[in-house]
């Protein structure tokens, strides 16, 4: 959902400031107590939790039930929900040397991505020639002729079309960062504006354009500023709710250069 029409382009810096300016404030109570900020007035804005920079001291700390932290289901390496984004039952949780402890590298992967990535030519072209075979199906359904000159190459055209539009499936997350982590004594926010992006809607399969801004306050690493647009385009390359999505991005910054805050805000129509 975008913000109201009276929101101009400066008020993501301010609102990824504020943000980012109570995930600072943070640093005096344990992590494990302390529920994400959400910029007021965005739905779909998402901020990371803060990791403790206190160390031992936090496990002295009470712990009510209600206030214990919670995981991000469904990214790989945690326990998944399997509600809203499924995971193949046999997908390993354990963790890895990566920036990513994901095993495959996907970061929240759907019910059949890693067949995806590890698919060979013949079983790619045989999954293109199936999305074929569904497409002539839907031209019949809504009445066209898909023997007729101009759609004669529609269903080939489109699910080669479709495929790309959603390579995100297909790209490791790893694969993405690589070695571009570095160690930076650098503790202001870093944040990049105007990520274009491109998607579609899960619920309609209808494509939907917008903008992201990343933000994040550096933990001793930092991430090469290119990489976090790249994120950015390997998430929206998928099915997608502007709140997850988000929250994706979010996650994917968080676990590979564990900073001290994230925030992620995002313009779409």
């Amino acid at each position: 959902m975008s913000p109201p029409p009276d929101t101009d382009d400066a008020t993501h810096g301010a609102i990824l400031t504020d943000s980012l300016r109570r995930l600072q404030l943070k640093e005096r109570i344990p992590s494990s107590l302390v529920e994400p900020t959400r910029p007021t007035g965005l739905t779909d804005t998402h901020a990371g939790d803060e990791p403790s920079a206190r160390g031992d001291q936090d496990k002295d700390d009470p712990q009510p039930p209600s206030s214990i932290a919670r995981l991000h289901e469904g990214y790989g390496f945690r326990p998944p929900s399997g509600i809203a984004t499924p995971v193949s039952p046999s997908l390993p949780t354990v963790g890895t040397s990566s920036p990513l402890p994901d095993p495959n590298g996907l970061g929240w992967p759907a019910k059949s991505t890693v067949s995806r990535l590890n698919a060979t030519q013949a079983e790619r072209a045989a999954r293109e020639e199936k999305l074929a075979s569904a497409v002539r199906t839907i031209l019949e359904c809504i009445g066209e002729d898909p023997d007729r000159e101009g759609l004669l190459r529609t269903p080939t055209r489109y699910a080669q079309a479709l495929m790309w539009m959603t390579k995100g499936y297909e790209e490791r997350l790893t694969d993405i960062i690589n070695d571009a982590v570095f160690a930076e004594d650098h503790d202001e926010m870093v944040l990049v504006r105007d990520i274009d992006i491109s998607s579609l809607c899960e619920h309609h399969l209808v494509p939907f354009t917008g903008k992201i801004a990343i933000a994040y306050i550096p933990n001793k690493l930092v991430l090469g500023l290119s990489k976090l647009a790249r994120i950015a385009e390997t998430f929206s390359r998928r099915l997608q709710v502007q709140e997850r999505l988000t929250k994706q991005i979010a996650i994917a910054v968080q676990e590979a250069i564990k900073p001290r805050g994230v925030a992620v805000v995002m313009e779409a129509t």
